[in-house]
């Protein structure tokens, strides 16, 4: 089995992805040298630049750095978005180097940390990271590998060497999750997504049955009511206002602008439990970290003070603009459950108020799979801008784009338009809503679109 022991130099292959780059950040901090390629910059590898890791964007190997090229002393990590066509990867893997996916780097890290996971086709980062908060502001601190920025320490990667919990974000895609040997785990959903990797729903299903079995026996697997897992650990069952869960939501509410819900955790009624972020499913994934640290033994208080300080992730419900005549949020959402939830908060939140959408289809498999229910979801907006699908790791498939999402929205006020076309017509946007949607590079236009906003709230 491979091991660190001998390892000095690690060069990641796609080291700007959110996974990849908390696995750079833990080889810089111990001490190892780190370089590698991403195809273009971003706050992320800018940001790891800063913190002294070598980065590329060309497919050159003449650019490796001369240390990395020792195969005795160097590993290459790569993920799986990454195509074998890529130049580096083909060169790493004719030559003959230690050659692992981010899945594997993560389980060898972790295997020997007691693992608090969080699984889901929804919610994981959100739950990693509030679970994450939670354990660093009480007693007992934590590690943690995140599968998004917490804005709480503007990082995905938390390192505390005393800490007898390390929190990872444990993910589907690829059956990574596989790698990963949890000590208890939340899992939050497991409806079908990533088709083209597993082929089928009842394949993808199976994916998640193994998962479960993996969590140590003496340990937790807190569980969304409904989900049919076998387990060998002890299972702990969560949901809304549900009067057969071991833990539940009885009610919500809101105080001064601050949500709160009252709870039965285990028989036992806690009253305004005070929550960092609004919305039902973010309720929801509170419940879900409530269930697992009470079965740990960490104080009802602390639980309660580290909920109420959870201010968020990047790109999740994330408030870019927020006034009397414009408000605007960016939102990571890229299936369709995700969307009808956001949707539904943005109502709640927002009433009598006109919500427009931008949506950037994520992946031509994805849209294929799920075309009419993306179009159904879209349909609750007021207003829709599509984008042209983000293609990642896939080549074209005929027949499959925006238009085809397009034509089944039931609303009139759609359009598809080109990055370029979205900001030009933006220039005219005011009094209402706008939230940007989408795991592609979406993201990008953020700080273009608050500036135009900006300038219309001016004139």
């Amino acid at each position: 089995m491979l091991s660190f022991d001998k390892i000095k130099n690690v060069y990641f292959i796609g080291i700007g992805g959110i996974g990849m780059s908390a696995l750079a950040r833990y080889f810089l901090s111990e001490n190892y040298k780190v370089a590698g390629y991403d195809k273009v910059p971003s706050v992320i590898t800018d940001a790891l630049a800063s913190e002294g890791a070598q980065l590329f964007f060309d497919t050159d190997v003449l650019e490796i750095p001369n240390e990395f090229l020792d195969k005795n002393t160097s590993l290459v990590v790569y993920t799986p978005a990454i195509p074998m066509s890529n130049e580096l990867l083909a060169y790493f893997s004719s030559k003959g180097y230690k050659l692992i996916k981010r899945a594997e780097a993560l389980g060898m890290i972790t295997r020997k940390l007691k693992s608090l996971c969080v699984a889901g086709t929804h919610g994981k980062s959100t739950t990693s990271s509030m679970l994450a908060h939670i354990l660093n502001q009480s007693s007992h601190k934590c590690n943690a590998f995140l599968g998004a920025i917490a804005t709480n320490f503007d990082s995905n990667l938390l390192l505390n060497s005393f800490a007898e919990y390390t929190v990872v974000e444990a993910d589907e895609f690829d059956r990574s999750f596989l790698q990963l040997t949890p000590f208890c785990s939340i899992i939050t959903s497991a409806d079908p997504d990533h088709l083209d990797i597993y082929g089928s729903a009842e394949k993808f299903e199976e994916g998640f049955k193994q998962y479960a079995m993996k969590i140590d026996p003496s340990g937790f697997a807190v569980v969304k009511e409904g989900l049919e897992l076998k387990t060998l650990a002890k299972q702990i069952t969560y949901a809304i206002d549900s009067d057969t869960a071991d833990c539940s939501i009885v009610s919500l509410g809101s105080e001064e602008g601050i949500s709160f819900c009252d709870c039965n955790i285990m028989g036992a009624f806690w009253p305004k439990v005070y929550l960092g972020l609004p919305g039902i499913h973010n309720a929801e994934n509170a419940l879900a970290c409530i269930a697992l640290l009470n079965a740990l033994g960490v104080p009802e208080n602390e639980i309660r003070s580290g909920l109420k300080s959870f201010s968020g992730l990047k790109r999740r419900f994330e408030t870019i603009i927020s006034n009397e005549k414009i408000t605007f949020i960016d939102d990571y959402a890229h299936h369709p459950t995700e969307i009808d939830a956001l949707i539904s908060s943005l109502r709640m939140l927002y009433p009598g108020k006109k919500i427009t959408g931008v949506f950037q289809p994520h992946l031509f498999s994805r849209t294929k799979d799920f075309s009419n229910q993306f179009s159904k979801s879209l349909s609750a907006l007021d207003s829709l801008i599509l984008l042209p699908i983000y293609p990642a790791r896939e080549a074209p498939i005929l027949g499959v784009s925006s238009e085809l999402l397009l034509e089944g929205v039931s609303i009139k006020d759609k359009q598809l338009l080109s990055k370029e076309g979205l900001l030009h017509y933006l220039k005219d946007f005011n009094n209402a809503v706008l939230v940007t949607i989408g795991a592609g590079d979406i993201d990008r236009l953020v700080q273009p679109i608050k500036e135009i906003l900006t300038l219309n709230l001016d004139l």
